[in-house]
């Protein structure tokens, strides 16, 4: 009897390597993972799974200590890019941020074909960022966004697209400027504004005077229209209790009254 515990112990061994083989070859890829497969080194394209899908997504069966499996996601990176030192066409010194989208379009390429491609495409990114806004001017950053983001994005996906990356989209989310280039454009901004002041207010003045010139045409044509203004000043000064009261007299009766008071003195007399 104290024997049979030490007859089973190679079958225990077996029965344990059994399970860290199957373990070893089973495995499972969800949908948005693939499988690169490696078999004795080199790349297992003939490789099945049970569902006849290829390397996944599903079960797949390896051959265990033979083959090496390396996981690659599908789904969509947003990656940023590190802040980078920029000096623009026009020396002015940036610093300059952005985020970068990209996805595996095929696995094997991305794997073999380059030995990091997350790392890669961070530096790809970099330089790229420093190169084309190193050639725009400051106000083309400032106002042509869209077309250095497409830019951009054209570009990195020329480098990428070899190991198997798409880059679908870049774009540049923060423009550092030094205080003194803040305090520029603000006086720049400030400018502007008081020059479309000064020309709305200039309109303003044009039209005015036009308005003027067709009432005093108006007025010259019907001289009785000017009686009819002095009344109707009279009615709204009325309507204010204020203690003085200006009353418009025009020039020509003031001039009969000061030749009427000057007659006498020309004929000798007194005035």
């Amino acid at each position: 009897m104290d024997e049979l515990p030490y007859a089973l112990i190679p079958t225990i061994i077996i029965i344990l390597l059994a399970i860290y083989f199957l373990a070893s070859a089973v495995r499972v890829l969800r949908e948005y993972e693939r499988a690169v497969i490696f078999r004795l080194g080199r790349l297992a394209k003939a490789l099945l799974n049970p569902g006849g899908h290829g390397n996944g997504p599903g079960l797949i069966l390896l051959i265990p200590v033979i083959d090496k499996m390396v996981k690659v996601s599908l789904r969509t990176v947003a990656m940023n890019v590190p802040s980078q030192d920029v000096i623009t066409r026009d020396n002015v010194s940036l610093k300059v941020d952005a985020v970068i989208y990209f996805r595996v379009m095929d696995p094997e390429r991305a794997v073999v074909a380059v030995e990091d491609y997350l790392f890669a495409t961070s530096q790809i990114a970099q330089t790229t960022l420093r190169s084309v806004l190193g050639q725009s001017e400051l106000d083309q950053l400032l106002s042509e966004r869209d077309r250095i983001n497409a830019m951009l994005q054209q570009i990195i996906d020329e480098h990428t697209g070899p190991w198997g990356v798409k880059v679908s989209a870049v774009e540049v989310k923060l423009i550092d400027l030094p205080q003194e280039m803040q305090r520029a454009m603000a006086k720049q901004a400030e400018a502007e504004r008081e020059k479309r002041a000064k020309i709305i207010h200039a309109e303003g003045e044009l039209q005015a005077s036009g308005k003027l010139a067709q009432a005093a045409r108006v007025i010259a044509a019907e001289p009785v229209t000017i009686q009819l203004r002095y009344l109707q000043t009279l009615t709204e000064i009325g309507t204010e209790k204020n203690s003085t009261i200006t009353f418009p007299v025009p020039v020509d009766v003031l001039r009969a009254l000061w030749e009427s008071g000057r007659a006498p003195t020309e004929d000798g007399g007194k005035p």
